[in-house]
């Protein structure tokens, strides 16, 4: 995602920080799905993420979503804009998503250390 943030260097692909908001807000309230479906096990004293099984149906879902998006927006947004939005909406609900995690695995660490050393 680091290298796709270079878009933002070409003027087509700048949004304006209301676009920015609403784009991190929707991806935000996208990864509520994938928090809710991404959970964690423990094997062996290890813990492991149990992958989503909804996460190929939220990828297909916001593709329909952002195809949707441009035709009834296309004549307002720019592609470049659209692209750069729908960036900012993955990096939203990616970051949040893997902040949930880390805190779902911290308090998981720590339950498995109490174990260990009970």
């Amino acid at each position: 995602m680091s290298s796709g943030a270079l878009m933002f260097l070409f003027p087509e692909f700048h949004v304006s920080w209301t676009e920015v908001g609403e784009a991190i807000a929707v991806g935000m309230f996208f990864s509520i799905f994938l928090i809710k479906t991404s959970n964690f096990e423990i094997r062996n004293q290890d813990i492991y993420l149990i992958p989503s099984k909804a996460f190929i149906l939220i990828l297909v879902g916001l593709l329909i979503i952002r195809t949707a998006a441009k035709i009834f927006m296309g004549k307002s947004v720019s592609i470049g804009e659209t692209s750069g939005m729908f960036f900012l909406l993955a990096f939203g609900m990616i970051v949040t998503w893997r902040l949930a995690m880390l805190y779902k695995f911290k308090q998981l660490e720590r339950r498995l250390q109490q174990q260990i050393i009970e």
